[in-house]
């Protein structure tokens, strides 16, 4: 019975980050593949003004094509309208029983406010990625349980920093695959500062 993982974002862009914290993941879970899905609209920044779909699957797509068992799918991009996880688990559970779904410490925290959160955790294990984190200043709620916290590498890359370097004409060579990098600059993707 095969294992996977469902790695989810806006990857606005896909970066090197994420592709090491997934070959992490990969390896100490002992994981058959990782689906790599990215969101039409994230329920947790509908106020923020994300590249085009289909730039951000393409993107997806590039970086992945060196790594034999990492894989994307669309399913979250075709739906057309704002991406619940709970729908997605619904959907890979028709051809996968052994489901992990990987997030942030942050979202364990706030898990909670997720859309249908039983639902979640009867579909798929919670593995967390573990941040530097201050615990005076965070509450566990009823979900804590459900999570394993693995102590993935921490790395200093994100996203909105990369588009603020292509909006100010800095270097982005080591933060992201070459393939995505060239894609960027291709599409003039991140160029006007007002969408950052």
């Amino acid at each position: 019975m095969s294992k996977i993982a469902v790695y989810g974002g806006t990857f606005d862009p896909v970066h090197n980050g994420h592709l090491i914290t997934a070959l992490y993941l990969l390896e100490t879970r002992e994981l058959d593949k990782i689906i790599f899905i990215p969101s039409f609209i994230s329920p947790h920044k509908i106020e923020q003004n994300s590249s085009n779909s289909v730039h951000r699957l393409n993107m997806v797509n590039l970086a992945l094509q060196d790594y034999p068992k990492f894989e994307y799918s669309d399913f979250e991009i075709i739906q057309g309208e704002i991406s619940y996880t709970y729908k997605t688990l619904q959907e890979l559970r028709k051809q996968y029983e052994n489901i992990e779904l990987v997030i942030g410490f942050d979202n364990l925290v706030t898990f909670t406010e997720w859309k249908y959160p039983e639902k979640i955790v009867g579909l798929a294990k919670l593995v967390v990625l573990k941040r530097e984190i201050d615990e005076k200043h965070y509450k566990t709620n009823k979900f804590f349980p459900y999570a394993e916290i693995v102590n993935s590498p921490i790395i200093e890359i994100s996203s909105t920093q990369i588009r603020e370097r292509v909006a100010t004409g800095k270097n982005i060579s080591p933060l992201v695959p070459q393939k995505v990098k060239e894609y960027i600059y291709k599409e003039e993707l991140y160029k006007q500062k007002d969408l950052l």
